[in-house]
């Protein structure tokens, strides 16, 4: 699976992904990018997976229609210690997820 982080996704949660072919938004060259035009460029890259800790992306955008899987990380902080205990959730998931669904880890 193609999967995409977020900018605001630590960089180092990359390598607890190693089955998947992991890139970040920087890597990329799309850093500062608002949501809406990153979506549609995560769309014509082929990713199948965008993670991110931006809680309010959902209510923003129509991500039912993107035709790619949108996991959110819901955590203390955006610092991979808080992140690093949901890992086995999003390992999970990215297996199992569907284009066009939404799906939330952590509380």
């Amino acid at each position: 699976m193609r999967v995409l982080l977020d900018e605001c996704v630590p960089r180092p949660l990359k390598r607890e992904l190693t089955e998947h072919a992991v890139s970040t938004v920087i890597e990329m060259g799309w850093s500062g990018i608002e949501n809406g035009e990153l979506l549609a460029l995560i769309r014509g890259a082929a990713f199948d997976a965008f993670v991110t800790v931006d809680q309010n992306l959902p209510h923003q955008q129509n991500l039912r229609t993107l035709g790619i899987g949108i996991i959110v990380l819901v955590a203390r902080t955006n610092k991979l210690q808080d992140l690093h205990p949901l890992v086995p959730s999003l390992r999970k998931i990215l297996g199992e997820l569907q284009p066009g669904e939404l799906i939330r880890i952590g509380s």
